[in-house]
């Protein structure tokens, strides 16, 4: 029996020089709006006492427990087998709720289809045997893509073998599919979801009851 596919990216920020070609790749590949986009590059430095700036890229995490189809009114998101959180523009009905559940800030609604929308690691490019955009386009490899349900898999054998770390999210374990390499700054940009994402989300999504805040 062939196993399921597990699409994830590892990030070695190290390599990322903010040239921003990934960003661009993403918002031609995907006819991303004008204002918005489905992946960018956070700025990290001067924590701790350090000097040195760190530029850190990221999208959606792919999360394995995604608070935002948590979240979902009419399950216009959802994960696949493959481990890609989509969403069915059929069925989406632009209501924002996924936009505020998501702790990573991924998600945005498109101001023309009136919908939501986020990066699906370009499952069209997948389906046709191809990667993500902004893989292909980083001229540093700064992201790997890979299935790591394939033990030959450049990322399976790269989290066996190397110290690898996930944002945690505060307040809320959903468990992402984008790992990056320990030794980069604090991974601490993830924010705690607001209402009204938070109304349909059940309690074990969160680490403790306290924490589910009413606005």
């Amino acid at each position: 029996m062939t196993k399921r596919k597990k699409y994830v990216i590892i990030v070695d920020a190290a390599k990322c020089i903010d040239c921003k070609a990934c960003m661009v790749a993403c918002k031609v590949e995907n006819n991303v709006p004008e204002g918005f986009w489905r992946n960018w590059i956070n700025v990290l430095g001067g924590k701790n006492g350090s000097l040195r700036t760190e530029f850190q890229p990221s999208q959606c995490m792919q999360c394995d427990d995604p608070s935002c189809v948590a979240a979902c009114p009419v399950q216009a998101t959802y994960k696949q087998d493959d481990g890609l959180v989509v969403i069915d523009p059929e069925k989406c009905i632009g209501c924002g709720n996924c936009v505020t559940a998501c702790p990573y800030k991924a998600r945005y609604r498109n101001p023309a289809k009136k919908i939501a929308d986020k990066c699906d690691f370009c499952e069209d490019r997948l389906k046709r045997g191809k990667e993500p955009a902004c893989v292909v386009t980083c001229p540093t490899k700064t992201r790997v893509f890979g299935d790591l349900n394939n033990p030959d898999s450049l990322v399976a054998q790269m989290l066996k073998k190397e110290k690898l770390v996930q944002i945690a999210a505060p307040q809320i374990n959903t468990r992402p599919n984008i790992y990056y390499f320990e030794g980069t700054q604090l991974l601490d940009w993830a924010v705690t979801p607001m209402l009204p994402g938070n109304i349909n989300m059940p309690k074990e999504f969160w680490k403790s009851e306290s924490s589910v805040k009413e606005g």
